[in-house]
Order: C-alpha cells, then structure tokens, then sequence
C-alpha cells in the first residue's frame, strides 16, 4: 500500500462510492452522557475534528447530537457514525434499532452504521437489515466492528453490499497484520479503536524514545504510525488538552526504519474481548 498523503484534519478516505470518511476521528467510548461528551465533542469540533463515532451501547447519542446541533458546522461537512448493539441485531430490531439512534443523535442520517460485535447466528438478517437502511437513505455507508478475518469472510459470502469498513482494536500490540491484508485486499477501510492502547502506549520505551526525538508524545507517534499505515482511527479522550495533542499528528513523519520499529512491537495482546469468542457464544456482554 503507498503511503497516504497526510496534511491536516480535512483528510479523508474514500470509503465508499462517493463516501468520504475522516482518517482521523473521535472517539466517544465510555464518555458520560450529558455535559462530559457535550464538552468533549462540542472541543473536537471547534479544533477542527468532523468525524464523531457513538454507539447505542455508549448510551450518549443524546449528549453527542445535541453538541453538534449547537456547534454550527453544517451537517454536510460532518461524519457521524453510530452501532447497532448485540441486543438489537435481527432484521426488525436492527431497522428499530437505527430509528432510535436517529432520533437521540436529531439526525435525518448517519453517515456509517456499523454492526457493533460478529454475532454469527443473526449476522444474515442484520445484515439485510444494514443494506435496506443503506437502500433507504436512512445510513450513507454500512459497516462492521470487531470482525476478524473468518467473520468478513462468513459475511462477504452473502452480502449483496460489503461492509465499507471494519472497526477493530489496533494498536502497537495487537497489529493483527492478516486481518489489515484481508481488509486492503476487499476494499474495507480498517478502522483502530483503543489506538494509543488507554494510554499504555506511554510505557513502551521504543515509542517513547520515537516521540523524543521529533519532540512528540507517545500518543502522537503512535496515531501518526497508523495514519502512515493507511488506516483510520478514533482516539477518545473527555479533556480538550489531549484531543488538541491527538491532532497534532501532521507537522512531523515517521521514518522506515522507526516505523518498522513500531511494527515489531506486536505481541498480539487485547485490551478488549477477544471477538471470536463472542461470534461464538463462548462470551458475552
């Protein structure tokens, strides 16, 4: 893959037809609802950031509509995405279940739906429900979280659209380099959750020697290693100084060798649940 030209927070990937995703986002995980996700979105948008990424699960698509409806960017320059929660997945109740998050978010649309964990026995009828609120200009594109290799390759067999997108925990220890080839060779934009690992990426001593050298934190040359990677990301974070330094990412380049010296540091470790287990009910919320 070419490396991709990086300049600012106005990057963008094409995702789908026509559909243009931020390559750098923001998170809005286990953010409170009400004034805590407010604040914190209503900061992402004045420093720039248009793409914002909820879920029901979240339970603050409230909190996140009602700081958008109050920031004045026109919803056209914004990317918003939201998840349809295990609960809910079935045909029925993932139609239901996206009416639901339009209205908490006061959208007439999101711009990417995903389906938020590979539930296997329900993924047919989710899935048809995914493509019919694409049909139905309800979601712009569709997508999926969590799924790994054998799950896309279940879901590809029958999709009449396939996912736009594949959002997965991906970070300097868990690289998961055979799930990045599968997606760049089927078209599906890789999308990294946890990406600075919680802040654990601040304990590892390669990236923190990386960092002081171009003057950078931990967080920053990490964000900029999966950029440069050709991967989008969403780093979460509720205090307005460290989404400002997540942005801070386009003033500097990783070299080859301090790049392939962050690709050695996979050790294949989770932060989260081990998707797997969950697509076959070994595990669950």
């Amino acid at each position: 893959m070419d490396k991709p030209e990086l300049h600012s927070l106005t990057d963008t990937v094409e995702i789908a037809s026509g559909i243009r995703m931020p390559r750098l986002g923001l998170g809005t995980f286990r953010s409170q609802p009400g004034a805590e996700v407010e604040h914190e979105v209503a900061w992402a948008l004045e420093l720039g950031y248009r793409g914002i990424d909820t879920a029901a699960m979240y339970g603050n698509e409230d909190g996140v509509g009602r700081a958008i409806a109050a920031s004045g960017v026109p919803r056209r320059d914004l990317f918003v995405a939201t998840k349809v929660w295990n609960d809910d997945q079935g045909y029925d109740s993932t139609l239901a279940a996206c009416e639901r998050s339009l209205e908490r978010l006061g959208l007439d649309y999101v711009d990417l739906y995903l389906i938020h964990w590979p539930l296997l026995p329900s993924i047919r009828e989710t899935w048809r429900a995914m493509q019919k609120l694409r049909s139905d200009r309800r979601v712009r594109a569709i997508g999926v979280c969590n799924f790994l290799v054998p799950h896309l390759e279940e879901l590809l067999a029958f999709a009449d659209i396939p996912p736009a997108v594949d959002q997965v925990e991906h970070h300097p220890r868990l690289q998961q380099p055979e799930l990045r080839d599968f997606c760049a060779s089927n078209g599906i934009t890789m999308q990294a959750w946890a990406p600075i690992m919680r802040g654990g990426v601040a304990r590892i001593p390669e990236i923190v020697e990386i960092a002081q050298a171009h003057g950078k934190t931990p967080a920053q040359v990490t964000l900029r290693w999966i950029l440069q990677h050709g991967l989008t990301t969403i780093p979460k974070s509720v205090h307005r100084e460290r989404i400002a330094e997540n942005a801070g990412v386009y003033d500097f380049e990783l070299t080859d060798a301090e790049m392939a010296a962050i690709d050695a540091l996979d050790r294949g470790e989770r932060l989260g649940r081990d998707p797997d287990k969950i697509a076959r009910g070994l595990d669950a919320f």
